[in-house]
């Protein structure tokens, strides 16, 4: 068989060079299309990055303030203890969940001579940390708190973290009354427990064992804190509110939502804060007469004078 042949030219150097020069340039648009890819996904991963450390610190920061501690500042506990008459009046009874039970015994004095309301709580409490808030603005409309301290409840209760104040180092100064109050332990774990903080007088353990139990309070909840007795006119033994109200918040968040009449923490907050003025005005002979005059507080005070007080069997 005869062999056919090509009948095509060897590409001259011309050509050649065209060629090279075209899959140069095929090489280079692939190589920059490559680098576009590996700049374009180097941006992703930065923007990615910058989002979660953005996240991170935003967490970080709303976890310091909703655990702080130490002095509260003065612009806190100003917006805390000076909430204006006329929101409170608004909020009236609010969601108060629990009226303060009453007692109605001799009227109890304090080493000052004035009535007493003794308050017995602890740092790791979470109802504790929610009953503070309405008892310091109640008492603030008797008298004037210094070096309140900010203090969490602790972080593996129930509300962990609850957001509030401390009575540890704090002094209070009021002509109609004397406050005595005793955080038991702190939020800071001690073995089983927490590490004990203030030890209460034997005064205040007797008061304690009579009326934080039957027929005050359920036996079911037997010896709960917070326990707060008015002068031995009304007690408190447990939240009056819901204190998961204040889940997640921070102290300047829950102050912050006060100044709000409609919110859920003011209807919580400021409607046992008049439940507890009402107590209080029980104790004082209602003095002083502006604040114990006000609508909210004499209309509760109507319904706990109603309330017949428990008698032991």
């Amino acid at each position: 068989m005869q062999q056919t042949r090509s009948s095509g030219r060897a590409p001259s150097d011309a050509q050649r060079a065209t060629g090279r020069r075209a899959a140069r340039r095929a090489q280079e648009e692939a190589a920059a299309r490559q680098r576009r890819l590996v700049i374009i996904a180097g941006v992703a991963i930065a923007l990615v990055l910058a989002a979660l450390i953005i996240f991170r610190v935003a967490g970080s920061s709303n976890s310091s303030s909703a655990t702080a501690s130490g002095p509260a500042p003065d612009s806190l506990v100003a917006a805390v203890t000076s909430v204006p008459a006329a929101a409170l009046d608004q909020v009236g009874k609010g969601t108060l969940g629990q009226l303060p039970t009453p007692v109605r015994t001799d009227i109890q004095h304090g080493a000052s001579g004035l009535p007493l309301v003794t308050y017995m709580g602890a740092e790791y409490c979470p109802y504790c940390a929610g009953e503070r808030w309405p008892l310091i603005i109640a008492l603030s409309r008797f008298g004037t708190f210094n070096n309140l301290q900010l203090s969490h409840s602790a972080s593996d209760d129930v509300y962990p973290n609850t957001p509030t104040f401390s009575f540890v180092g704090s002094t209070y100064s009021s002509p109609y009354l004397e406050f005595n109050p005793v955080e038991l332990q702190s939020n800071v774990r001690s073995g089983s427990g927490y590490q004990t903080l203030q030890t209460p007088t034997p005064a205040q353990n007797t008061l304690l064992q009579t009326y934080d139990g039957p027929p005050y309070v359920p036996s079911s909840s037997a010896g709960s804190i917070p326990f707060i007795d008015f002068a031995g006119q009304y007690l408190v033994s447990g939240a009056s509110y819901d204190v998961g109200t204040l889940r997640g918040m921070s102290q300047d968040q829950v102050a912050t939502a006060l100044q709000n009449p409609t919110s859920p923490q003011a209807q919580a907050i400021l409607g046992t804060a008049n439940a507890l003025t009402a107590a209080i005005c029980s104790a004082t002979g209602n003095m002083p007469a502006n604040v114990c005059s006000d609508p909210a507080v004499t209309a509760i005070q109507q319904t706990l004078a109603a309330t017949p007080a428990p008698t032991k069997g």
